[in-house]
């Protein structure tokens, strides 16, 4: 499903916390938004979500304004996950997971065996099937997180917004998640938008990258073009390169740690 916005600025008080941000995904594109702490990342998700009034400019999905459809329209095409969700400690991952398909149960109709098997596939695609009847109290971060992904895939929506996906999970867990949201696109053709702090994640996964500074969008295209500049190293202030590696994929950013190297010698 495609999403696009222009010349899209927020201000909280007197700041601007997006200037003129636009950005345009065909039907099953991943989009990668990096860029420092404070960049406007997060501004931009709830922006393409309809979560903020913008000062201007406009988000669209299907060239219809997202200001213009009633949430549970929005919600059948979008799906939002923010950087810390919040629900009751005693409900279960089954009940969370379920309320993903609100947008299309409704408040008074029971649910179909098609909802049914939305929820299982949730559950099941973040590995959390084992654990559907453990309240949220007993889930270390990590498997919350994973939850939280449950409650967006269950949604069923053709776009996918999440806020740092990764937060919380371990190494192997971050890798399936991402694998997880890849596929999804491939294969189901979901548009994903992600704020990511990992920039190798964002090389790895991602069709096109943009990225904030200061709520100014510097770069939009695609990863091999980032990484024939050194715009990040100018943005994050750090030493580093691009590598190529020799099987062909992608280049990954090395970061220069010398100077905790020897740090760490020392002790």
């Amino acid at each position: 499903m495609p999403l696009s916005c222009s010349d899209l600025s927020v201000m909280y008080g007197e700041r601007r916390a997006l200037d003129n941000f636009r950005i345009s995904l065909e039907p099953g594109e991943v989009r990668a938004l990096i860029g420092p702490n404070g960049s406007g990342k997060s501004t931009a998700l709830q922006a393409l979500a309809g979560l903020i009034r913008p000062a201007s400019g406009h988000a669209r999905i299907a060239n219809e304004p997202v200001a213009s459809m009633t949430r549970r329209t929005l919600a059948k095409k979008l799906a939002f996950l923010p950087q810390q969700p919040t629900a009751p400690d005693e409900m279960t991952v089954v009940q969370l997971v379920r309320q993903g398909r609100y947008p299309h149960v409704g408040l008074f109709r029971s649910y179909t065996i098609a909802d049914e098997r939305a929820i299982d596939w949730a559950l099941e695609s973040t590995g959390l099937s084992a654990l559907a009847d453990r309240s949220l109290q007993e889930l270390s971060g990590g498997e919350r997180q994973r939850a939280w992904i449950s409650v967006a895939l269950a949604q069923e929506a053709g776009i996918l917004l999440l806020d740092e996906p990764t937060s919380f999970l371990d190494i192997g867990y971050q890798v399936e998640v991402l694998d997880l949201l890849h596929r999804l696109s491939r294969e189901r053709g979901v548009t994903i938008v992600m704020a990511i702090h990992d920039i190798n994640q964002a090389l790895a996964v991602s069709d096109r990258i943009s990225v904030l500074e200061k709520g100014r969008l510097r770069f939009d295209g695609l990863p091999e073009d980032l990484a024939a500049g050194r715009l990040i190293q100018d943005i994050f202030q750090v030493r580093g390169r691009f590598v190529q590696v020799a099987d062909g994929t992608r280049p990954h950013f090395d970061v220069e740690l010398a100077r905790l190297q020897r740090t760490a010698a020392r002790a």
